[in-house]
């Protein structure tokens, strides 16, 4: 992504790489499927359960300040309660966990590749997001100090 793009470019292709991720997500290519263990499958399973509570509850902390473009609406808050006190990007975290979870539970390679995929971007979108809510919030490096990105004080 270019470094000159404004920060709506930035944000549409961000949102647009994300959307194409989640469609293709759903594609199943049998011929580098594997088979993992019982086990695993379980704890995928519940990995995504898991995962899916998370994001329900990290939508509902952060209410009407929710966008799926990373600059900050012109009329939000900063959210530093619920999951938010823990984890800057509960969201992101839930989707990747539910993403893993389900590639784990449903033994598709392609959507594992997907999962990395995301990771990726989210980290790279997660960075973008917080310069802009650093310009924007003064205290939000010191919020950076006590959460973590994407799981608690990591």
């Amino acid at each position: 992504m270019s470094a000159t793009g404004t920060p709506a470019q930035k944000d549409v292709v961000f949102v647009v790489l994300q959307f194409v991720l989640f469609f293709v997500y759903i594609i199943r290519i049998p011929a580098i499927d594997i088979e993992v263990t019982d086990v695993l499958r379980t704890i995928g399973l519940y990995v995504s359960i898991f995962a899916s509570v998370l994001t329900l509850l990290a939508f509902l902390a952060i209410n009407t300040n929710l966008s799926p473009f990373p600059t900050p609406i012109s009329s939000g808050k900063l959210v530093r309660s619920g999951v938010y006190k823990y984890v800057r990007h509960p969201i992101y975290s839930g989707i990747l966990w539910a993403s893993l979870g389900f590639a784990l539970y449903s033994e598709n390679t392609f959507r594992f590749i997907v999962f990395l995929s995301l990771l990726v971007l989210f980290i790279l979108k997660a960075r973008y997001e917080e310069s802009l809510l650093q310009e924007r919030y003064p205290d939000y490096a010191e919020y950076q100090k006590t959460s973590g990105m994407f799981l608690p004080w990591i």
